[in-house]
């Protein structure tokens, strides 16, 4: 069976789509089409844009977004039998499996984008990768160590975890997660903390655009996020979507149920290749390749 898994953010680089746009009709009528939808020329920031540029957030989502649904767009006989995404990387797999419109599915990310946004600017908060470290005793240090709010927020492989929380929440449960074994702990380039508490405002704001769009019976299962399992109804995985931005990605989870469920390949598509070098610590063995 074959699997596909779309990116999240920090993955965009200067010149993504460009080529797409030039030598694909369908492509280029697409982007046109986001930068109408979108009221800017995305386009042109993707193509030429400075890294600074690209890491605006009414850009970084739409265009990693953008990339992927695009590419999938332009592939001839496309057949996923299970699709995937990482955080933001969910609303690609949602179009890709035909659930959410291409149009939709723009305009939900780039809500998404503005919700977070304003969320960060309300609070100052931040993010560090774990390395080295088994999951529940992240969970736990997180849990016990601090006042502050501190949650696990990326099961991304065995070994790396990403937390998230207040900016000395994390300072604090940091230092605690290296004197317990942590081989290194990374602090992220992020403007607030995502996939925890701190983003309950933006939860609640997306949740509202989410029940107003509609959602279509997926022509494969998705894997989601927030419980790493399958889901075909339209209402489970609103719900699940709507849970994504203040729960943690299940990321090693969901990979190993993708296994377990059938997927003898994954292929990631969109710009990176993040995605298949967890994928390649989560199951060995398994035939791992990309589309950019």
């Amino acid at each position: 069976m074959k699997a596909y898994v779309f990116p999240g953010q920090g993955a965009q680089f200067s010149g993504m789509g460009k080529e797409l746009y030039e030598t694909k009709s369908q492509a280029k009528e697409l982007f046109e089409k986001a930068n109408d939808i979108l009221g800017f020329r995305i386009s042109d920031i993707m193509f030429n844009g400075t890294a600074e540029e690209l890491k605006q957030t009414k850009v970084t989502q739409p265009a990693i977004f953008l990339h992927s649904t695009i590419l999938i767009s332009c592939m001839e006989n496309f057949a996923p039998d299970m699709v995937a995404g990482h955080s933001l990387g969910e609303f690609s797999a949602l179009v890709a499996s035909k659930c959410l419109s291409f149009e939709d599915g723009l305009r939900l990310v780039s809500h998404r984008a503005m919700a977070m946004q304003k969320a960060c600017e309300r609070q100052e908060s931040t993010m560090a990768a774990v390395l080295g470290l088994e999951d529940e005793k992240v969970i736990d240090i997180c849990r016990r160590a601090s006042r502050e709010i501190v949650v696990a927020a990326n099961f991304n492989c065995p070994g790396q975890v990403v937390i998230s929380g207040s900016v000395k929440g994390v300072a604090e449960v940091s230092e605690l997660l290296k004197v317990s074994g942590a081989k290194r702990v990374l602090p992220l380039n992020v403007s607030g903390a995502f996939h925890s508490p701190f983003m309950e405002q933006a939860r609640a704001e997306l949740s509202q655009a989410i029940n107003s769009v509609q959602f279509n019976n997926p022509i494969c299962p998705i894997y989601q996020n927030c419980t790493a399992l399958p889901a075909t109804d339209t209402e489970t995985i609103r719900k699940n979507l709507i849970a994504q931005l203040t729960a943690p990605v299940m990321w090693t989870q969901t990979v190993k149920n993708m296994v377990a469920d059938g997927a003898a390949s994954f292929t990631e598509v969109g710009p990176g290749a993040v995605l298949q070098g967890l994928i390649r610590k989560i199951a060995t063995g398994i035939e791992v390749a990309g589309i950019q």
